[in-house]
């Protein structure tokens, strides 16, 4: 067997699995081979090194290891709420050791009078700990030997059931390692594991699975993290790398149909933040090298304009440019705006989504192959095998994480001589690391900062209890001429309930407000008549927006001021922050209103105040990767990238930064890894398949 033949064998060949568990580890945990295996690591430790006294107690253990004597046992209640209770007692104090399940055959094994290692989580109730269902074992000499730390697995209910739980993924584990532990190679070069004072491969997985103590595991977690964001930013940025020298760009250096539109047409000061942006953009789409950039930039920053700047640099150029975005609505919107602009400098322009009339697109197409239109807006139909342009210059694609990679080569190839410069943008605020880690193969401009005249929308938290306060609010903000959104939680799992939800909401607001004209949009109703709806709020033919999240995106009424977040607790910070973007788009003060039960978890409440204390997305969106992690966050899922074996880009922000400056370092100095230094690097990239995402893996 080939030295990496080994972590390729089937996981079914290791004594102790056999094909019946392989199926399960197959299907349960996506545990093929030995090298999938070795890879599961612990998500935490039980810390068998050190003996508590029961005097020692408190509530914020949360396992402990006791030694004792079982002093009396008796069996409490009766049927169902039938319990064996245990006194254990160290000298110190006792503690009742409490079983709910499995009592007959418990009753046997705890005997009184004879000592135990007990092993659980203390509860207090009044000022009594109790222990339910602990581990229990016999009292040795050997316990006294210095303990260990018990790697603790993820698993389900279903391997659970088939008693593969935590303990006997440990024993495969072990079985696994008396094998592999010579077959386990380097794959960072000597002197960077001196620079960075970090342990070797090899003895990091076994300190990954069976720590000597606290010491050795922080050790191995600090390896295999760094490793793992190692290799994951040298591939990005090699492919960035590639990029640039493989793909060559359009030169555009005629600026002056910008000139004309800054000196004429500008229809309000850009801030400082605008004109960083477009400097950084006009120098890619000078460079001869095809720009792949990000624009960040929060709901209401003005990143629409700095798209229309960088379609003139283009247009003045000679070329064509499309705007491709995830909702007709969406289209619709930009279509809108920038049809104002562009009309005001003599620029043809068109839309086209799935719902524009045959004879239009046929006039659309004309247009685009003979080079007359210059400015293409749409949905996905943009990508179809008929949308041929004359010179395609620049390619814009807003919120990009609706879109997939294919989708977005598909633009690139529309043009056959030069790949188009392309300009991703979004509104959803990524927090750096993240951003290093989805989109690190593109650089990044952010808009920070809001257009003059915008006044910070006001957040404000509110119990269920102040419900009359809120509506009271709500008639004055009407009578002086506003409107509001109340908005709804969707939750997948029970459409009926939430509709139920909706609809009882929306009658009890009839009742409260009998005189005044309401919409309601919610998933369940027909595109047509959402349309007609949102269309109506627009319009200011109604003056309160019932709906669902379906309006986080697209609708722009500059008149609304009010944005109503009912049961609030139940949505992530970032949606909560997409959702007060809909409100303070015109000169009023706007406001946010988040309505809660009084009853919340921990983390519901740290969003709530983080929503309440701060307007700044870029904030709220790493205080939502430390509180969800990135799995979560919009789009990251498809993407693969966040395909992480250890390392957590919530927590490891310094881990994550350090190891892409030295990648950059090392390809700075050795672009193709030629250096003797860097073979070990180069070994472990020939090792991994070319579609691998996570470099870092054992192969």
């Amino acid at each position: 067997m080939s030295k990496h033949g080994f972590f390729d064998s089937p996981v079914e060949y290791l004594k102790g699995v056999g094909p019946q568990r392989a199926a399960l580890l197959n299907k349960e945990l996506q545990i093929f081979t030995f090298g999938d295996l070795i890879q599961h690591y612990p998500f935490r430790y039980e810390d068998r090194t050190t003996f508590y006294t029961i005097q020692a107690l408190n509530d914020e253990m949360p396992y402990v290891q006791l030694k004792g004597k079982i002093s009396r046992k008796t069996l409490v209640g009766a049927g169902h709420k039938k319990r064996l209770v245990a006194f254990l007692d160290d000298g110190t104090g006792t503690v009742e050791l409490v079983w709910f399940k499995g009592i007959k055959w418990v009753q046997d094994k705890v005997l009184e009078g004879i000592d135990y290692v007990v092993f659980g989580k203390p509860q207090r109730y009044a000022n009594k700990f109790s222990i339910p269902h602990p581990e229990l074992e016999v009292y040795a000499p050997k316990h006294d030997q210095g303990g260990y730390l018990q790697p603790v697995y993820s698993i389900t209910e279903k391997l659970r059931n088939r008693y593969l739980d935590s303990k006997a993924i440990s024993k495969l584990q072990q079985e696994l390692l008396t094998h592999a532990r010579d077959k386990i190679h380097e794959t960072l070069p000597d002197a960077l594991l001196r620079q960075l004072k970090l342990t070797d491969k090899r003895d990091a997985i076994i300190n990954i699975h069976f720590p000597k103590d606290h010491e050795a595991l922080t050790r191995a977690q600090n390896r295999l993290k760094f490793e793992e964001l190692f290799f994951i930013q040298l591939r990005l940025l090699k492919l960035k790398l590639v990029r640039k020298y493989k793909f060559r760009g359009k030169i555009f250096n005629d600026a002056s149909l910008l000139t004309e539109f800054y000196n004429t047409q500008l229809p309000f000061p850009l801030t400082n933040a605008q004109k960083r942006v477009i400097k950084e953009i006009y120098a890619d789409m000078r460079s001869g090298q095809q720009m792949n950039r990000l624009l960040q930039g929060d709901v209401g920053s003005g990143k629409t304009i700095v798209a229309f700047v960088c379609m003139l640099i283009a247009i003045g150029g000679g070329s064509q440019c499309a705007l491709m975005a995830p909702t007709e609505i969406l289209a619709q919107q930009h279509f809108k705006t920038l049809s104002e602009l562009a009309d005001a400098m003599r620029i043809p322009i068109a839309l086209l989504t799935g719902s524009t009339k045959r004879s239009d697109r046929t006039s659309v197409h004309e247009g685009l192959r003979s080079g007359a239109l210059k400015i293409l807006i749409g949905t996905h139909a943009l990508l179809e095998e008929e949308v041929q342009f004359h010179d395609l210059g620049l390619a814009i694609i807003d919120e990009q994480h609706r879109f997939g990679v294919a989708q977005r080569s598909k633009l690139w190839s529309k043009n056959k001589t030069t790949y188009p410069h392309v300009l991703v943008m979004t509104a959803t605020p990524i927090p750096r690391t993240l951003a290093m880690t989805l989109y690190g193969d593109l650089d990044v401009s952010v808009i920070d900062e809001l257009p003059a005249g915008r006044k910070p929308i006001k957040t404000v938290h509110k119990y269920d209890s102040h419900r009359l306060e809120v509506n009271a609010f709500i008639r004055q903000q009407i009578e002086s001429g506003r409107q509001i959104y109340i908005v709804y939680p969707l939750i997948d799992e029970s459409e009926k309930l939430d509709l139920k939800h909706l609809m009882d909401g929306y009658e009890s607001i009839c009742r409260a407000f009998p005189e005044v004209a309401l919409s309601i949009v919610h998933g369940k109703m027909k595109p047509e008549a959402k349309e007609y709806e949102m269309a109506r709020f627009s319009k200011g033919d109604t003056k309160i927006m019932v709906a669902t999240t379906v309006i986080e995106v697209g609708v722009n009424v500059p008149n609304a001021s009010v944005m109503i977040i009912e049961n609030a607790e139940r949505f992530g910070l970032s949606q909560l922050h997409q959702l007060r973007g809909r409100v303070g788009r015109g000169a009023e003060q706007s406001y946010c209103i988040l309505m809660t039960d009084i009853k919340l978890s921990a983390d519901s409440r740290k969003r709530i105040q983080t929503m309440v204390r701060t307007n700044n997305g870029f904030e709220i969106a790493e205080t939502d990767l430390q509180l969800r992690g990135p799995g979560d966050l919009m789009g990251t899922q498809q993407s693969g990238v966040l395909d992480l074996l250890i390392a957590d880009l919530g927590k490891d922000s310094q881990v994550l930064t350090m190891a892409r400056e030295i990648a950059k370092r090392i390809l700075d100095e050795d672009p193709d890894l030629q250096l003797p230094v860097n073979r070990m690097i180069r070994e472990q990239i020939d090792r991994m398949s070319k579609t691998a995402v996570n470099w870092s893996r054992i192969s």
